[in-house]
């Protein structure tokens, strides 16, 4: 088979983690790099880190629809015609039960992780339908097949990405533009867990103790790897997770039971 490079690639979230990972191997293909984030600085940083490599840095909070469209109105005519987007950013917060949840930390897990990655989606695909080429790439989660305790609302929006991608694509049937969602299990080397705990550097650590998780990098890859198939393949989900980490058994509570009373 041969290999496809795509030339122009959209990836929010490109500030840290697997947005950093992820534009660092798209760069090393020669690919033209739009890169969104919230944090301006860093941007300005990764782009310079990844020259000679063509960038377009656009800063906005994900969050933000008004933001979102203008940043794709304005794009540059070399950064334009948009091959691949990748809907990265996103994030937990919190890890106790649903009923001790914080509602606006639910609100921002939705708008983050729902609102914002289906604005950015509904703004690439005319151009890619009309240009007939183009690649949705979702960074989903395990969490979203399955739910763990403390997960509730990421569990919820990770099951609703990995949907909303596997509708896209039939709703997409018959178009060239094809559908990924990446599904990642546990993994280090970001910020995730720090998020998920507000700066409790402590219990984000104690979340990957005496492990070997996976990698931005591995993640990265396993997006480059989709992206430069060949066009008339489409991958419509990778699960993945470290060898340290598997699936488990369903939770069962057993109430003890009450001693009988002696007659």
């Amino acid at each position: 088979m041969t290999p496809h490079t795509p030339q122009v690639v959209f990836i929010t979230g490109a500030s840290g983690g697997f947005g950093t990972a992820i534009a660092h191997r798209f760069a090393a293909l020669g690919c033209r790099l739009v890169l969104a984030g919230r944090n301006g600085d860093r941007l300005h940083a990764l782009a310079a880190a990844l020259a000679p490599a063509l960038t377009h840095s656009v800063v906005f909070d994900i969050r933000d629809t008004a933001a979102i469209t203008q940043a794709f109105a304005t794009l540059p005519a070399d950064f334009a015609d948009l091959e691949v987007l990748v809907n990265n950013a996103g994030l937990a917060l919190g890890a106790g039960p649903a009923q001790q949840a914080s509602l606006t930390d639910w609100d921002q897990m939705i708008d983050t992780n729902i609102r914002g990655l289906i604005a950015a989606t509904r703004l690439a695909l005319p151009g890619m339908i009309a240009r007939g080429q183009g690649h949705i790439i979702n960074i989903g989660s395990t969490a979203g097949s399955y739910p763990y305790p403390g997960g509730h609302v990421y569990c919820a929006s990770k099951a609703f990405v990995k949907h909303f991608s596997l509708a896209l694509r039939a709703d997409l049937l018959g178009t060239a533009v094809r559908v990924t969602n990446i599904e990642p299990g546990m993994v280090g080397g970001t910020g995730f867990s720090t998020v998920r705990y507000k700066g409790d550097q402590t219990k984000a650590a104690q979340v990957y103790a005496d492990t070997t998780p996976l990698t931005p990098e591995d993640v990265a890859e396993s997006v480059l790897w989709c992206a430069t198939l060949p066009r008339h393949v489409n991958i419509n989900r990778i699960e993945m997770m470290p060898v340290t980490q598997a699936t488990g058994p369903l939770a069962i509570h057993r109430q003890p039971s009450t001693p009988s009373s002696a007659q």
